[in-house]
């Protein structure tokens, strides 16, 4: 039997690695609701949230300047900078971040819930090319908590 040829979720030609800013998205294993509300976060929205805020402790050109935790999914700008030192050695594409994100939280989570599935495989990205597309997506992270009631009927 011949599977179809999955679709690749990063642009061709684009290097990952390279400065500018993405627009994530990260969804729960079959968009399970596991991280309380945006407002009041629960155990596990808390270490999804305190990973998030961490990645620049892993990556030094690497910054979150915005995100919102919802119940089963996370938005958020990552932001690529150029950086001072050598590239002696490659530095840490967007999958690199995400995936060292993923794989902390989900390590955390187990320590708690050992046979739980956190995370959707790969995620959602989008480069953002300009200030209107920074603002208008910055918008729509600070109004999606607001829009939840709506998005629980929304199959994606």
């Amino acid at each position: 039997m011949k599977f179809p040829d999955r679709k690749l979720p990063r642009l061709s030609g684009l290097d990952y690695s390279s400065p500018n800013f993405y627009f994530v998205t990260i969804c729960t294993h079959n968009r399970q609701k596991i991280f309380g509300m945006p407002d009041s976060l629960n155990r596990l929205g808390l270490i999804a949230e305190s990973e998030l805020v961490n990645i620049p402790e892993h990556y030094s050109n690497v910054n979150v300047d915005k995100y919102v935790i919802m119940p089963n999914h996370i938005h958020a700008i990552i932001v690529i900078d150029e950086s001072e030192s050598e590239r002696s050695r490659p530095f840490p594409t967007l999958s690199t971040i995400i995936g060292l994100y993923k794989s902390g939280v989900s390590r955390k989570i187990h320590e708690i819930y050992p046979d739980i599935e956190v995370w959707q495989k790969s995620f959602y990205d989008k480069v953002i090319r300009n200030e209107a597309a920074y603002l208008d997506i910055w918008q729509y992270i600070d109004e999606n908590p607001l829009k939840w009631e709506l998005d629980e009927y929304n199959l994606w």
